[in-house]
């Protein structure tokens, strides 16, 4: 079982060296951004999430809708612990596996089969789960001998293969993207498809931010717009979707 619960959720970003004086006695709110302001000492802030609450349970299939800077990224790194609540409570319950970056942890002069271990201890795997499943990694990255290879002899196209092969075999019950993953060449899509699809039908809770409306209307039954990092909108998909982009 999963579940998450937000409660008047803030998140402050302090800006220090900045002349804050002329922000001590109101609020700024920017073009693309959060809300500027000050805090008690003065300080100047970036207040990236504001007075977030909502609950999340099984099942949930949510969609993030926002402009550049609406607070998207920030509100799935504070779901996946990169952040932390400035004030208000984040109750998070259920393995969390993040698919914001797929080539985090990966070190060129390491090999392919070397690499596999190193994402997938940053994913949470103990190292005989890696050694379990290696096997159907190398052959769903279709690296072929190349996977003892050092990574900076990889194209582009098989760094990416390595990196999504090894990051779409955990099962987590939270699942945190940012954008659906689509990589390789068309032959390879079909398959990372296919693996995206299963994977997201296996967890409990799917949180994805997202410009596509398709991809909302077709993966998610709750869609949350965000603005200026405060929730504008939080219903199905057709209801948000028509608002934000326009029937």
């Amino acid at each position: 079982m999963a579940y998450i619960e937000f409660t008047n959720v803030c998140v402050d970003f302090p800006i220090y060296n900045a002349n804050g004086r002329s922000l001590k006695k109101r609020l700024i709110q920017v073009a693309t951004g959060g809300q500027l302001g000050s805090d008690q000492q003065g300080r100047v802030v970036v207040r990236a999430l504001e007075s977030l609450s909502f609950t999340l349970k099984d099942g949930d299939r949510v969609g993030l809708l926002g402009h550049n800077g609406a607070g998207k990224s920030t509100l799935l790194r504070l779901l996946s612990g990169v952040y932390e609540p400035s004030s208000g409570s984040a109750r998070i319950e259920g393995e969390i596996g993040s698919l914001i970056d797929i080539s985090l942890g990966i070190d060129p002069e390491a090999t392919g089969r070397e690499n596999i271990y190193l994402r997938g201890g940053l994913l949470g795997m103990r190292r005989s789960e890696i050694a379990a499943q290696i096997d159907d990694i190398i052959e769903f990255s279709e690296l072929g001998d190349f996977v003892d290879m050092p990574l900076r002899t990889y194209s582009t196209g098989m760094h990416l293969r390595l990196a999504f092969a090894v990051s779409t075999v955990v099962r987590p019950e939270i699942l945190l993207m940012d954008e659906w993953l689509s990589v390789g060449d068309e032959g390879f899509k079909r398959k990372a498809e296919a693996r995206m699809s299963e994977l997201v039908r296996s967890t409990n809770i799917l949180v994805i931010a997202s410009h596509s409306r398709e991809l909302v209307l077709h993966t998610c039954n709750r869609v949350i717009w965000l603005e200026h990092g405060k929730i504008r909108m939080d219903d199905d998909p057709q209801t948000v979707a028509s608002a934000y982009f326009g029937t």
